[in-house]
């Protein structure tokens, strides 16, 4: 955080940001519609256990279901390359739509080749992840223009709650339906969640400008942002806060192959991890996002961070039961949901105003936080494959609480600071 230049809390909240349009309404609870088409891909297929599940039951350990997901994962720490179109020749929503459908139709022709593990089906699958991350830098750029900071948390909490949420609502359905229908309706079902919801783009707010320019001068402007952002201490802190292994959630997309080893079948883990495990992600980021509290958002974040810790040694030092896969799972999801809407406060906050160029440094700064996501994967993985579910539960645990254990005891050291004053580049 930039330990220099701050200004109170409570003037922060109710102020305008700076090159704001205030007199166009604020509606935080937009975001939480118009990021549904990434959340059915990243948070649903794969992050949500969709994959994992479907790979599992096609005789697919957890090593190579996380080696597959850390793949798909990819661009979500790399879509700052390609992300900023999306400031360029037409509005955000535009693009929000574009990258929908194209993700969609990949989607639904990855599924129709049957085996999800083969070289064709990852190839399409990759490209239906990199389409969708044009929705994430629309919707980055669209909430940086918000006016105020209470807003911006506001849109924080719906924002992740909707990702969550239409991500958990994807995972109950299709895992449901994995077992009732062809691999071709399952894949077509799954492309209309990821497109259907992209229709909701006329809702969002007026984009007051476009910018323009050709490809190089895109990418310029990009690197002088990138430099700006990051080169200089006042980052340092932020960059902790996105780089570091707590909160990941990357047990979310591996622990439904894991639950036959507590003793569950499809059908709960569809329950439990989809639609009931939705509404905990959802109704977790609304709450974060509705509590106003004056402490630094990276100290709240953290702190946060280790009760969802807490969460994950019920599931590693429990018993092999159903009930301990239920409760574990339950707190579990619930507190990475209010993990996640604090990320996003966080981000928001070092990205200050959206500018002309929002979605492309809302793009860089986000896709550092993904980076933990995909490491994580690979730790859990391994832990699962030599342990089991407890040691998938128990590496992600421990690893989590040092990374927070050690970031909340700077925030502590450093004393109760204020929030700072982030300024568009």
């Amino acid at each position: 955080m930039n330990e220099i230049q701050t200004v109170g809390v409570e003037a922060l909240e109710d102020s305008p940001t700076p090159g704001s349009h205030p007199e166009h309404p604020e509606h935080p609870w937009i975001y939480g519609l118009l990021i549904a088409p990434s959340a059915v891909v990243a948070n649903g297929v794969v992050q949500g256990g969709v994959l994992a599940y479907l790979l599992s039951q096609q005789g697919v350990g957890s090593a190579g279901q996380s080696h597959l997901i850390f793949l798909l994962g990819l661009p979500t720490w790399l879509y700052f390359l390609w992300s900023p179109v999306t400031d360029f020749f037409v509005k955000r929503r535009t693009w929000l739509v574009a990258g929908a459908v194209s993700a969609a139709a990949f989607m639904a022709i990855a599924f129709h080749l049957h085996s999800l593990f083969s070289l064709g089906s990852e190839a399409l699958m990759l490209a239906s992840a990199c389409c969708v991350q044009l929705v994430i830098s629309s919707c980055g750029g669209m909430m940086g223009a918000i006016s105020s900071e209470r807003a911006k948390r506001a849109s924080s909490g719906f924002y992740q709650a909707g990702s969550l949420g239409f991500g958990a609502l994807a995972t109950w359905a299709l895992i449901r339906m994995s077992s009732r229908t062809s691999a071709d309706i399952l894949g077509l079902a799954a492309a209309a969640m990821i497109a259907l919801p992209a229709l909701l783009a006329f809702i969002a707010p007026p984009q007051e400008t476009i910018a323009t320019g050709s490809f190089s001068a895109s990418m310029q402007h990009v690197w002088s942002e990138f430099r700006a952002t990051f080169f200089r201490w006042q980052a340092l802190p932020y960059a902790a806060c996105m780089l570091f292994p707590m909160a990941s959630g990357s047990a979310v997309g591996l622990l439904p192959g894991v639950a036959q080893q507590y003793g569950l079948n499809g059908d709960s883990v569809a329950w439990i991890n989809g639609l009931l495990g939705g509404a905990l992600m959802a109704a977790g980021s609304v709450a974060m996002g509705a509590v106003r509290y004056k402490m630094r958002a990276g100290q709240m974040y953290m702190t946060i961070s280790l009760i969802n810790c807490a969460a994950l040694a019920v599931l590693w030092l429990g018993p092999l039961r159903p009930s301990t896969y239920l409760t574990g799972t339950i707190l579990y999801l619930f507190t990475i949901g209010a993990c996640y809407a604090m990320f996003t406060a966080v981000v928001l906050e070092f990205m200050g105003h959206s500018g002309k160029s929002g979605s492309t440094r809302y793009s860089i700064i986000n896709s550092l936080g993904n980076v933990p996501v995909q490491y994580m994967l690979l730790v859990d993985g391994f832990g699962g494959d030599k342990w089991g579910g407890r040691g998938l539960a128990g590496i992600e645990c421990v690893i989590g609480a040092i990374g927070a254990a050690i970031l909340l005891t700077y925030f502590l050291a450093s004393g109760r600071k204020t929030v700072p004053q982030t300024q568009a580049l």
